[in-house]
């Protein structure tokens, strides 16, 4: 069933050498979604350059993944482990440039640091510089850590939950549009006693009718009815006076049917709606 949401784009990310964080945070997101979304009316969007990032000539690459991923995101999440990532034209490596960013504009940037053993062919020149920059990153906000992929996705979601709750989306509320006049017309009929044989057993005869019923936000004024075709079997009861059907007000025709009749029985209902004349035919044989 559908539902009316806030949706949030969520951007991960990180160096190149951690992808199964990368993975974690995306799936921890996703379990959120499948827990919250509608109970809260919040959607999260993951966002990975390597999946979500559109092909396009025209700049640095680092430019446009700014441009769709941290310009057009509402959260961060960046991790980092042993690396802190390849230089661009304007900062010392694309997740700095991106996190960078996105504090820059006021976005919420979560940064997480792997505290999990070193790889054996660990590059010491790209450590240093990733301890020098949580050094230096570190007298401008509050850090996090992890050992697995499973502590990670715990740490998501208390975050996601914070966010939230400092963004205080609210309930989304869809506004109706105006719907006007909204017929139906259902048949309807009623098995009933119409007298008794001389031996007491009964004789039975249908009684038939159409409910008419105005389901929109608009009242129907002018209301008139009228049986279609030359040939029809159908014949309508207490019908010729124009009258008011109100929103969400039901009418009942009576209907007699005689033998004979090839064509098909339909119901044309007239009426006026904001001065405008209207009709609409109804099967309902």
């Amino acid at each position: 069933m559908s539902f009316t949401a806030s949706v949030l784009r969520v951007m991960i990310a990180s160096p190149s050498d951690i992808p199964d964080a990368r993975d974690a945070v995306e799936a921890a997101i996703n379990d959120w979604n499948n827990a919250n979304a509608k109970n809260k009316q919040v959607v999260l969007l993951p966002w990975r350059w390597e999946t979500s990032s559109v092909p396009v000539l025209g700049d640095h690459p680092q430019s446009l993944i700014n441009a769709q991923g941290v310009d057009e995101s509402d959260i961060v999440f960046a991790l980092f482990g042993s690396r802190l990532g390849s230089p661009t034209p304007d900062a010392v490596s694309g997740t700095v440039e991106e996190v960078e960013r996105a504090v820059g504009s006021g976005k919420p940037v979560h940064l997480y640091f792997s505290t999990a053993a070193l790889p054996n062919n660990v590059d010491t020149r790209q450590l240093d510089g990733l301890r020098e920059f949580r050094a230096e990153i570190s007298q401008r906000g509050l850090l996090g850590e992890f050992a697995t992929t499973a502590q990670l996705g715990h740490e998501v979601w208390k975050a996601i939950e914070y966010d939230i709750a400092q963004l205080d989306l609210g309930v989304p509320v869809l506004q109706p549009g105006t719907r006007g006049v909204r017929f139906s017309a259902q048949p309807q009929q009623e098995r009933e006693v119409k007298s008794y044989d001389n031996k007491g057993k009964p004789r039975y005869s249908n009684r038939h009718w159409i409910e008419v019923t105005n389901s929109g936000d608009k009242d129907a004024t002018d209301v008139s009815f009228e049986s279609v075709g030359d040939d029809s079997s159908m014949m309508l009861a207490g019908a010729d006076t124009p009258t008011v059907i109100h929103a969400g007000q039901t009418r009942r025709i009576n209907v007699f049917h005689h033998m004979g009749g090839g064509d098909p029985d339909i119901l044309r209902i007239h009426w006026t709606e904001d001065g405008e004349a209207k009709e609409r035919d109804f099967h309902v044989g």
